[in-house]
């Protein structure tokens, strides 16, 4: 068993670390081996995020003052955290992959750039495209109207060049 010290010095980690995090959700599990554990962590990691199984009535105090607070009011059951500060689109969907793999691992909710969304936001964010995929979008619907333009510009020089040298063809500009 924790001596007070050691939980103190938990719930000081843990509210440092909500304090820092803009995405975060929370999950709970049952009867999960230490395989399927071992997997999970290693999706966390691959998506850039963090895991951590917490106690419920510890998660409540560290979030006092945080973001996380409301989030993290009255769990129940076994609870686990998984968060990032950088990209919630990949660690969405690398929980919900390993959610639908193992039915024992469900969300309860989640945080994303410090406003609580529920469940079924959850799985809408995990079907968003890759953050690459969506800067090149923005990136082509940014720079279209600007090609458009350039190719106007050129279709009317281009169009007069053509006007011009079909007429000395045909001789039409003779003085």
């Amino acid at each position: 068993m924790k001596k007070r010290e050691d939980k103190h010095k938990d719930v000081d980690s843990l509210r440092d670390e909500l304090g820092r995090t803009e995405h975060m959700f929370v999950a709970g599990f049952e009867k999960l081996k230490v395989q399927q554990d071992y997997e999970l962590r290693k999706a966390v990691r691959a998506a850039g995020g963090r895991y951590r199984v917490v106690k419920n009535n510890l998660a409540e105090k560290a979030a006092q003052g945080t973001k996380a607070e409301d989030l993290l009011k009255g769990l129940v059951g076994m609870t686990s955290l998984a968060y990032t500060s950088t990209d919630p689109v990949a660690l969405a969907k690398a929980l919900t992959s390993y959610a639908k793999a193992n039915p024992t691992f469900v969300f309860k909710a989640g945080m994303v750039e410090g406003r609580a969304i529920d469940i079924r936001t959850i799985n809408e964010l995990a079907s968003l495209p890759p953050r690459e995929e969506m800067m090149a979008k923005l990136l082509f619907l940014i720079q279209a109207p600007a090609q458009r333009l350039a190719t106007a510009i050129n279709a009317v020089g281009r169009n007069l060049a053509v006007v011009v040298d079909q007429g000395c063809k045909e001789n039409k500009f003779s003085s």
